[in-house]
């Protein structure tokens, strides 16, 4: 079972002005894998706080995939990229580059996308867009590929057929 932990990036839903529509998008999504919720948390646009709970979460050791929504755009706000980069063990670009590609075709603004994904310890961390709608397009890019890629990170799988 995937032990999921889903970070929304918002300040106005850290504060309570603006549903979390996108956090929702991302368990429904998931709900189509063998998956569990462990952790759920909406938080500023905030380096420090973003980079504090990435930590915290990947740590503790009780998620194996960080699922952040929000902040990869080109605000000045957008800071969540910079923030997954500075504490992961390893960049993971080809997740980050399939979505922009998958979704393309749906929206020339997916080019504008500065989602990252990292591996910090042994849990995988992705990016997504804020909008709803982005990120369940995004994720029906690369949830297929996301338990082999977990199953790769604990070391469950060490060859490919």
């Amino acid at each position: 079972m995937l032990k999921v932990g889903i970070l929304t990036i918002s300040d106005k839903g850290s504060r309570g002005q603006r549903e979390d529509k996108s956090g929702q998008v991302i368990k429904n999504s998931l709900a189509l894998l063998d998956s569990h919720f462990a952790r759920y948390e909406i938080i500023p646009d905030e380096m420090d706080i973003i980079r504090q709970k990435l930590v915290e979460w990947a740590d503790a050791g009780n998620v194996d995939v960080i699922i952040t929504t929000g902040g990869t755009g080109l605000g000045p706000r957008d800071v969540t990229p910079e923030a997954t980069l500075s504490i992961a063990d390893k960049v993971v670009p080809g997740l980050a580059e399939a979505m922009r590609a998958g979704t393309l075709d749906k929206t020339p603004m997916a080019m504008l996308s500065r989602a990252a994904a990292g591996v910090r310890g042994k849990c995988l961390i992705v990016n997504l867009p804020g909008s709803p709608r982005a990120v369940g397009e995004c994720l029906a890019v690369i949830l297929p590929v996301i338990p082999h890629a977990v199953e790769i990170i604990k070391g469950e799988v060490t060859e490919h057929s």
